[in-house]
């Protein structure tokens, strides 16, 4: 189905970035905050959300080498796989759209009209939307499946739910590298693992990556990123953990607490997280600091991966 199989990265052009030229670096800044002064720790903010509007960070971290390998390979058409407010569905949608290729989005579950705002969005990039049921959706990565949306589709580029392959973890190795201040830990929310995967390959010298996983029940995570590693960089970096304590109900789950933490961070930050990735990722983090987990004079590296959009529920990594 035209996943590559290269040992390296293919090349990518000028043309397959966001915008005009290379990938503009993040923004860090330092969040003050009288919690985290409390238990010693510095916390950094990386705005990889605000690189490119349509494309935020991570997710054109993921979708560079693909889009590189679907041209190269000459693939015409990229199809991928999302929930119904899938961020990923809407920046595969965005990038076709943008660098001239046909996409199929392959949604979990029924259609409901109208369209929510995620998916009206990909629809109007020029998404095809189709519809998997849940229990097929679950083998979506079988022979038996794929060979099925072959035969409906034609001959396509797939790219994986959540964008996670490795190609997308060599592709957000590159943020470490990025970030221009010092840092002890970099950490991530953590849905399928290519995020977390890259981040910590990408890691020099003492340095870590934490991963929040979004998810309940998410001890499989840790296996993911093991073999997302392996595919990468030959061997797992080691230099990792995924925190599975903050998920607040399961994925795209929202429970009082999370609300109250997220609104009263934006009022004291003017930062609207989004309760699906980074509201948790920080909610998890201050909770960890109050709770002396981390050493004094730690330096936290928060990858914001997206902020709340106005037009839909959920937003993030």
């Amino acid at each position: 189905m035209g996943v590559t199989r290269s040992d390296r990265p293919p090349a990518t052009p000028a043309s397959l970035s966001p915008g005009a030229g290379r990938l503009p670096a993040p923004e860090v800044c330092e969040l003050r905050d009288e919690r985290l002064d409390r238990a010693g720790v510095t916390l950094l903010l990386v705005r990889d959300d605000l690189v490119d509007p349509e494309l935020p960070g991570n997710k054109w971290r993921k979708l560079k080498y693909n889009l590189a390998a679907a041209r190269e390979q000459g693939f015409g058409t990229l199809l991928t796989f999302g929930g119904a407010y899938s961020n990923h569905l809407r920046a595969v949608a965005a990038a076709g759209r943008r660098h001239g290729l046909r996409t199929v989005g392959i949604v979990r579950g029924e259609q409901h009209l109208p369209l929510n705002p995620s998916l009206a969005y990909a629809a109007a990039q020029g998404m095809t939307l189709a519809y998997l049921d849940r229990d097929t959706y679950r083998r979506k990565h079988t022979d038996a499946v794929l060979a099925e949306l072959r035969r409906t589709w034609g001959d396509c580029y797939v790219i994986p739910e959540g964008g996670s392959n490795a190609l997308a973890v060599r592709g957000c190795a590159e943020l470490p590298t990025e970030i221009e201040v010092d840092f002890d830990v970099l950490c991530c929310p953590v849905g399928t693992g290519g995020t977390l995967a890259g981040l910590a390959g990408g890691l020099t010298g003492t340095q870590t990556a934490l991963g929040v996983a979004v998810l309940k029940g998410a001890g499989f995570l840790a296996d993911e990123v093991t073999e997302l590693q392996r595919e990468a960089f030959g061997a797992p970096t080691g230099n990792w953990r995924i925190g599975l304590d903050h998920h607040f109900g399961g994925y795209a789950k929202r429970t009082p607490r999370l609300d109250a933490f997220v609104a009263d961070f934006h009022r004291r930050h003017g930062l609207a997280l989004d309760p699906v990735y980074t509201g948790k990722l920080l909610a998890a983090l201050f909770d960890l600091a109050e709770q002396g987990a981390f050493r004094p004079g730690t330096r936290l590296a928060a990858v914001i991966t997206g902020s709340a959009p106005l037009d839909a529920p959920y937003g993030g990594a």
